[in-house]
């Protein structure tokens, strides 16, 4: 049995393990499973873009579609430039319609 093979292997998969938890802990630092966090709409947050029932359909579909895969980042964590980014690619993934999709974008950019 070559030892210095067998050795080089664990280390791999040592550092991999912990490649893998610092990579995990470092991105789930601002992620809840709480949704009560979570800010809710109000009439206050309308906006000329975003009626009120888009708003509480996004949150909705927010907490139920993207919290079953990981926690939820608060909607005040990016910009609203960011999320216009992230939440097309994201949505794919999750297969939300293009309906959610824009109810998503609007709760999370608060109608921006």
């Amino acid at each position: 049995m070559n030892w210095n093979k067998l050795s080089g292997r664990r280390v791999a998969a040592v550092l991999a393990v912990a490649v893998l938890m610092v990579s995990l802990m470092s991105c789930s630092k601002n992620l809840t499973t709480n949704t009560d966090s979570l800010y809710v709409p109000t009439a206050a947050d309308v906006t000329s873009s975003a009626t009120l029932a888009d708003l509480q359909a996004g949150r909705a579909a927010f907490i139920n579609n993207c919290g079953r895969c990981h926690g939820l980042y608060s909607p005040d964590n990016y910009s609203a430039a960011n999320w216009k980014s992230i939440v097309p690619m994201m949505a794919s993934r999750a297969g939300l319609s293009a309906t959610e999709t824009a109810q998503v974008t609007k709760y999370v950019t608060r109608g921006r």
